[in-house]
């Protein structure tokens, strides 16, 4: 299966495309990190997980049109990751993203993850997206705040209370 043009994205820094079999090893480097995956649902992963985990997740592009998104600069560094994947609880589809701690602290984490919330109402035509952040995530709750996502609950999962973030598609009128 071929990556459709329609599921790149380009921002003013930032080259987002379907993940595919040659983003592995910068996958594996990335959820094997613990400054980077911790507080991600599963925490770190190691290598085997991870190629798992991105068979399913090039299957997800076919199914569904969304999926996971490897984000690189627009020379081709790898940077991190950010995706629209259904949550194993049935909270619906959610934002998620990671990056590289070296790619942290320039507003990259909020370009890509506020194309990625764009695409999930305008392109895949989704009308809630939530996202989940620790609450001792500081960093991720400033990047989902940023984009626009309200906070609208929480929960506790393995003792850690966890923030509930919510966008839900504008309607304009005709």
């Amino acid at each position: 299966m071929g990556v459709s043009s329609a599921w790149v994205i380009t921002t003013a820094r930032l080259r987002m495309t379907p993940v595919g079999y040659w983003d592995l090893p910068d996958l594996i480097r990335l959820k094997g990190d613990p400054r980077a995956f911790a507080f991600m649902l599963g925490g770190v992963r190691g290598p085997l997980q991870v190629a798992e985990e991105l068979a399913h997740d090039i299957q997800d592009w076919g199914r569904f049109g969304y999926g996971m998104w490897s984000v690189r600069g627009h020379r081709g560094k790898f940077l991190g990751m950010t995706a629209l994947m259904h949550r194993p609880d049935g909270r619906g589809v959610a934002l998620r993203f990671a990056f590289m701690p070296e790619a942290r602290g320039a507003g990259l984490a909020s370009e890509a993850t506020s194309a990625a919330l764009n695409y999930a109402h305008e392109v895949a035509g989704l009308e809630h997206v939530v996202a989940v952040a620790r609450e001792e995530n500081f960093a991720s709750r400033a990047v989902l705040g940023a984009i626009g996502m309200s906070q609208v609950g929480d929960f506790y999962r393995d003792g850690n209370l966890l923030f509930i973030y919510q966008s839900v598609r504008r309607r304009y009128p005709e």
